[in-house]
C-alpha cells in the first residue's frame, strides 16, 4: 500500500503541472488583463469620466506613452514572455508565494486565507451531515423497499434534486426569512451585528441560526445523490448469491443485511468521499451570492471578472491539490472498506 501511495503522489506532479500549465496559458491569453484595465482607468481619468478621446496618442488608443505602458507591464510582471512567467510562478508556489492580488493590492495568500474559513465551515459541516443522514436514510429505504416510506422518501429526494440551487435558495429566503411568510431565519451573513457582544453559547446559537438556510442549499445536491446511491447499492447486494446463501443457512435477516450486505454496499458510497471533498472546499458562487457569504466561490468569480490572474491561479492550485488528494483518499478508503482490494 505504501508503494502505491508513493506512486500516486509522484503521478500527481505531472498531472498538476499539466493542469496549471494549460490554465496559465489560457488565462494569460484572455483579453482585458490587469495592464489593459489599468490603462483604461488612466484614460478615463484623463478624459473626464470616460469620454472618448480623439487625440489619444500612440499605442492601443489608451492615450498614454510607451514608457507608461512598459512601466505597468513591469509592475504587474507582464514584461517577460508567458512561459518564463509560468516557471517563475511554479518556483514561487513552493513557498506558497502567489504574488500580490491586483484587485485587493495585498498578498494573494492573505486574501484567500481571509475567505477560506467561510467555505470550509460550510464544506466540512455539509460533508459530515450529508454522510450522517444519507447513509442511514438510504439503508432504511432499501430495507423498506416498496413500502409507503420508500415511495415518499424517494419521491421527495427526486423533487429536491430537481430544484436548482439558486431557486432553492430564493425559495428558502422567501418562505423562511425576511418576513414575507415566516421570519424564522436571517436573510444572510454569518452572524448578527451584535455578535461580538454575545456570550459564548449565544454566539453558538447565533451562528447556527445563520447557518441553517445556506447549509441546506450546500447539502441538498450531494445529500439526494448519496441517499439514492446507498439505497441502490444495498439493494444490489441483497440480490446477490452470497446473501441468498446466508439466508438459506438460517441467519437472521438483520444480520444478513447489516453484517454481510451492508459492508459491501458501503464501498461505492464511502469511496466517493474524495470527490465530495474537492467540491465542498471549492465553495459555491450561487449560494454565497444569495446568502451574502464572502467565501472562496465569490472570490473566484470576482477574480475572473477583474482578471486578477494571481488569485485565479492560486485558487486553481488549491482546488487541484485538494481534488488530487481526494482521489488518493478515495483509494485508501477503498482498501480499508474492502480488504480484498490490493493496489500493490
Amino acid at each position: 500500500m505504501f508503494k502505491y501511495i508513493l506512486k500516486r503522489i509522484l503521478m500527481m506532479i505531472p498531472t498538476f503541472i499539466g493542469i496549471t500549465l494549460v490554465s496559465f496559458f489560457i488565462i494569460n491569453a484572455a483579453p482585458g488583463g490587469p495592464v489593459e484595465q489599468r490603462l483604461k482607468e488612466i484614460r478615463f481619468g484623463n478624459s473626464g469620466g470616460g469620454e472618448s478621446s480623439s487625440t489619444s496618442t500612440s499605442n492601443s488608443n489608451y492615450g498614454v506613452s510607451e514608457e507608461v505602458i512598459a512601466a505597468l507591464k513591469k509592475q504587474y510582471g507582464f514584461d517577460k514572455p508567458v512561459h518564463i512567467r509560468y516557471f517563475i510562478w511554479l518556483k514561487n508556489i513552493v513557498t506558497l508565494d502567489f504574488g500580490e492580488s491586483f484587485s485587493y493590492e495585498e498578498p494573494v495568500i492573505d486574501v484567500i486565507i481571509s475567505k477560506l474559513p467561510v467555505s470550509m465551515q460550510f464544506g466540512i459541516i455539509s460533508l459530515i451531515l450529508t454522510y450522517l443522514v444519507s447513509i442511514p436514510l438510504g439503508i432504511r429505504m432499501a430495507v423498506k423497499e416498496g413500502t409507503a416510506f420508500d415511495f415518499m422518501a424517494s419521491g421527495s429526494l427526486f423533487v429536491l434534486y430537481s430544484i436548482p440551487a439558486v431557486m432553492l435558495g430564493v425559495l428558502l429566503l422567501i418562505f423562511f426569512a425576511g418576513g414575507s411568510f415566516l421570519d424564522w431565519f436571517p436573510l444572510g451573513d454569518l452572524y448578527s451585528d451584535q455578535y461580538h457582544d454575545l456570550s459564548f453559547f449565544e454566539k453558538v446559537k447565533d451562528r447556527i441560526h445563520h447557518f441553517v438556510l445556506p447549509l441546506v442549499c450546500y447539502m441538498i445536491g450531494g445529500f439526494t445523490v448519496l441517499s439514492l446511491l446507498m439505497k441502490n447499492s444495498l439493494l444490489g447486494e441483497l440480490k446477490k448469491d452470497y446473501v441468498r446463501t446466508a439466508r438459506a443457512k438460517g441467519l437472521d435477516e438483520k444480520k444478513v443485511t447489516y453484517k454481510h450486505a451492508l459492508r459491501n454496499a458501503l464501498i461505492p458510497v464511502v469511496t466517493g468521499i474524495g470527490g465530495f471533498i474537492g467540491v465542498f472546499f471549492a465553495g459555491s458562487l450561487i449560494i454565497e451570492q444569495i446568502f451574502n457569504l464572502d467565501g472562496v466561490g465569490l472570490l473566484g468569480f470576482k477574480a475572473t471578472l477583474d482578471r486578477d490572474y494571481n488569485v485565479i491561479m492560486a485558487l486553481l492550485f488549491i482546488t487541484s491539490c485538494v481534488t488530487l488528494l481526494g482521489r488518493l483518499i478515495s483509494d485508501i478508503i477503498y482498501v480499508i472498506v474492502d480488504p480484498r482490494m490490493d493496489f500493490n
